[in-house]
């Protein structure tokens, strides 16, 4: 019994090893296949860079400049957005100035909105 079952399973395993190992050799290639990097199109990558150059003291690009890139690359705006992000992880330092006018920026408009919220300035003290 136990020897006839075990010849039907093997059967039909065949059977079906058979009638469907196109569409397993498909499936198993699918699976198979190395994910594609995400590199993006050379045209796309000459636009961004260009862009990059002129703006590298700030390269942090508007809404408004960032939906012209989309129009000349065919990018998505977030595959710009993310190119910029990367970009500027890897590739870009501010200078000792910029960190100093970015700390200063942000520290006048603390004190600014500070100043504002209790309705009080060091001048009143």
């Amino acid at each position: 019994m136990l020897f006839e079952q075990g010849s039907r399973g093997r059967a039909l395993k065949d059977l079906l090893l058979h009638k469907y190992n196109g569409y397993l050799c498909n499936l198993r290639t699918e699976f198979n296949k190395k994910r594609k990097k995400g590199k993006l199109p050379r045209d796309a990558r000459i636009t961004l860079l260009d862009w990059w150059k002129s703006h590298s003291r700030w390269p942090y690009p508007t809404e408004v400049e960032k939906m012209k890139l989309v129009e000349e690359t065919g990018l998505d705006q977030k595959q710009i957005t993310n190119w910029f992000i990367n970009q500027r992880k890897r590739h870009w330092k501010p200078s000792e100035d910029q960190r100093i006018s970015i700390m200063d920026t942000v520290t006048n408009t603390l004190y600014f909105e500070i100043g504002q919220g209790t309705g009080t300035t060091t001048d009143d003290q």
